[in-house]
C-alpha cells in the first residue's frame, strides 16, 4: 500500500533549503500526486524547493475548510496510484490545519501515515518565549466578537494560573493588534506574554514580557503571521 508523506512548508518567503532538511525535501522528487489547502502556494513552494520546470507533470488535489467529508473520502482512490504528499499553507500539515481530515482517512483505511520534519511555528515561538515548556496547551483562534474574546482570554489566564501552563494562540494577521489591546487590557499586569511574529523570517520579532511592560511598550505588530502565548504568574 503507498504511503501519505506529510510534507511541511516554509512560513514565509523563505528558501526551503533554510528551514527543510535534505531529507525532507528529496522526498519531493518520486511524488507526483499532491493534496493542498492552496494551488497557488503549493505550485510556487514545490518550485521553489527543487521542482522548478517539473510542476506541470505534477496532479494537484485541493484540501481546505471548504472541503466536505464526502470530497475528503474521494481522495482515498489516488493510493492506487502512488504515494500523496500533503501540503498546508505554512508550516506543519495537520496541525491547527484542515489535513487532519485526510491524516484520520488514511488511518481508518490502513495507509501509512509519513511525517517529515520542518518547521511549526507553534513549537519555535513556545521554545524562544522563556515560557513553560513543560505544560502547554494550544488554544488555536480566540473569538472574533469581541465581547466574547474578552470573556475567552479571562477564563484562559484562570486555566494558565491554575494548571501552571503556557497558553498559545493564533490569530488571523489582520485582528493581530486588536487582539493585542484585547490582552493588555483584560490581563493582570503580571501576566507573561509573548509576542512571535515572522518566525523564520528576517523580520521575526519574538519578545516576552509582563502585561505592565507591554502596556508602556505599546508595540504594534500589524498584519504579520504571528504566534501569541501567555502563562499568569
Amino acid at each position: 500500500m503507498n504511503s501519505l508523506y506529510l510534507i511541511p512548508s516554509t512560513l514565509g518567503e523563505t528558501p526551503p533549503s533554510a528551514v527543510l532538511p535534505e531529507g525532507t525535501l528529496s522526498v519531493l522528487k518520486h511524488i507526483t500526486t499532491y493534496v493542498v489547502e492552496e494551488l497557488r502556494t503549493a505550485r510556487r513552494f514545490l518550485s521553489s524547493a527543487g521542482l522548478r520546470g517539473q510542476i506541470d507533470r505534477l496532479e494537484f488535489h485541493t484540501l481546505n475548510e471548504h472541503t466536505s467529508e464526502d470530497e475528503v473520502k474521494a481522495l482515498l482512490p489516488l493510493f492506487g496510484a502512488g504515494d500523496v504528499g500533503l501540503i498546508t499553507e505554512a508550516g506543519l500539515p495537520a496541525v491547527a490545519d484542515p489535513g487532519s481530515a485526510l491524516v484520520s482517512l488514511c488511518h481508518r483505511n490502513g495507509i501509512r501515515v509519513i511525517p517529515l520534519v520542518g518547521p511549526s511555528s507553534l513549537m519555535l515561538a513556545l521554545m524562544a518565549s522563556g515560557l513553560d515548556g513543560q505544560s502547554f496547551a494550544f488554544r488555536g483562534y480566540l473569538p472574533a466578537k469581541t465581547d466574547e474574546r474578552r470573556a475567552a482570554i479571562k477564563r484562559v489566564e484562570k486555566d494558565s494560573a491554575a494548571f501552571r501552563q503556557t497558553q498559545i494562540f493564533i490569530e488571523t494577521p489582520y485582528r493581530n493588534d486588536s487582539l493585542m489591546e484585547d490582552f493588555l487590557s483584560g490581563l493582570g499586569g503580571n501576566t507573561k506574554l509573548c509576542i512571535a511574529a515572522d518566525i523564520t523570517l528576517p523580520t521575526e520579532t519574538i519578545l516576552t514580557k509582563s502585561v505592565a511592560e507591554w502596556r508602556r511598550d505599546n508595540l504594534i505588530i500589524g498584519k504579520r503571521p504571528c504566534v501569541f502565548l501567555i502563562l499568569a504568574q
